[in-house]
């Protein structure tokens, strides 16, 4: 129960935040919507109509990131025991389909207009609507990254970097209004061209993004470097690897690790190192560990020491061996053990077929075993 109330605390504020930014975007952006779409309607500019549907599309977006926001903060429960986080990158999936759908749809209809043009009449106070909604969206843009910088939130800083963005095409479409009434020339319905390309840009962008959140990236190496040197304060241990982390959405890390430990120690000296780095962990860098594996260390047996340097030797020899560890050996039952980190370069099963060929040929009286590990997470 008390869990459940620090979960609740932690949470709320972040909530709070970006349903606060959504609502003051969705309320710009449908005002300067109104605005730019009563300016295009009275000069006939397509160029105008689309920023103006362009900003109807960043006040959905916002509104979706709210309903997001909102089922991604439910609490874990029996169905679901990590949550719900990893909506908000549903939320996010849906807001970068109806950026690509706006931008699509845009460029139809530029296109349309540069088959069959219309000319259009711009006013001095258009021009000004559009300077000013230039400035509101700049501010917007600002406002919004920042806050989602604050929080964590990725559908934030997409909409904010949007709405940077769109301030600058909205200048494309002043400028393009100035020149038509300096020269006469009619640039707008190309200018919608650029607008919606950039806009399908936008999206597929966003989309990509999304999408690698989904399917899991790999985890950032700041934060991976500094799990592992918190680990390697500990002075029994002695290396950790396989480090991974899980992501269930924003602020939500999990992780499991192998540590590496002198054979000396007991179950208990174990247990006692372990809560301790896990309670270290969380409290430094907010990720939890939920499983804490270990290798044995050989730490009196020097022919065995003989060994592991020899055996490391020929592995790492190998350039797609980026990472030898766990080795353990008994001399006297003849059994071998150790873990490889291989990379995307070659086919686990390949470099096992490699690395058992050699290790068995210098050591035949010896029951090997090989442990291959992805590269997760290696920062050394």
């Amino acid at each position: 129960m008390e869990e459940k109330k620090q979960q609740e605390t932690i949470i709320q504020p972040r909530d709070q935040v970006i349903v606060r930014t959504s609502v003051i975007g969705i309320l710009t952006n449908v005002f300067l919507a109104a605005f730019k779409a009563f300016v295009g309607i009275v000069s006939n500019s397509i160029a105008v109509i689309l920023d103006a549907v362009n900003n109807l599309s960043d006040a959905l977006s916002s509104i979706i990131t709210i309903v997001g926001t909102k089922l991604a903060s439910k609490l874990p429960d029996k169905k679901h025991p990590f949550g719900y986080g990893r909506i908000e990158y549903l939320s996010a999936m849906i807001v970068s389909g109806i950026v690509l759908y706006a931008g699509i749809t845009s460029a139809v209809e530029s296109v349309k207009k540069i088959i069959h043009p219309e000319e259009a009449e711009y006013s001095v106070l258009s021009l000004v609507i559009i300077a000013v909604a230039i400035v509101v969206k700049l501010a917007l843009g600002r406002y919004v990254k920042a806050q989602g910088e604050k929080v964590n939130s990725g559908s934030l800083i997409a909409s904010g970097s949007d709405a940077s963005f769109d301030a600058i095409l909205s200048a494309s479409v002043l400028v393009s209004a100035i020149i038509f009434l300096v020269t006469g020339v009619s640039l707008e319905a190309y200018v919608g061209v650029v607008i919606s390309g950039f806009i399908i840009k936008s999206g597929i962008e966003m989309m990509t993004d999304t999408l690698d959140d989904i399917l899991g990236r790999r985890a950032d190496r700041e934060t991976t470097t500094r799990i592992k040197q918190l680990l390697n304060e500990e002075p029994e241990v002695q290396g950790a690897f396989d480090l991974i982390l899980y992501n269930y959405g924003p602020d939500r890390d999990y992780a499991s690790v192998h540590l590496q430990l002198p054979d000396t120690m007991t179950v208990r000296e174990v247990d006692a190192l372990t809560r301790r780095v896990e309670t270290k962990v969380l409290k430094e860098t907010g990720v939890i560990l939920t499983g804490v594996g270990v290798y044995s260390s050989n730490t009196e047996d020097t022919e065995a020491a003989r060994i592991q340097n020899d055996v490391r030797r020929k592995v790492l020899s190998h350039d797609w061996a980026v990472q030898f560890h766990g080795f353990y050996i008994d001399t006297e039952k003849k059994e071998m053990r150790f873990d490889v980190v291989m990379s995307f370069d070659i086919r686990p099963k390949e470099g096992l077929k490699t690395l058992y060929a050699e290790i068995q040929k210098a050591y035949p009286d010896y029951a090997i075993q090989i442990a291959p590990d992805v590269d997760v997470s290696v920062t050394d």
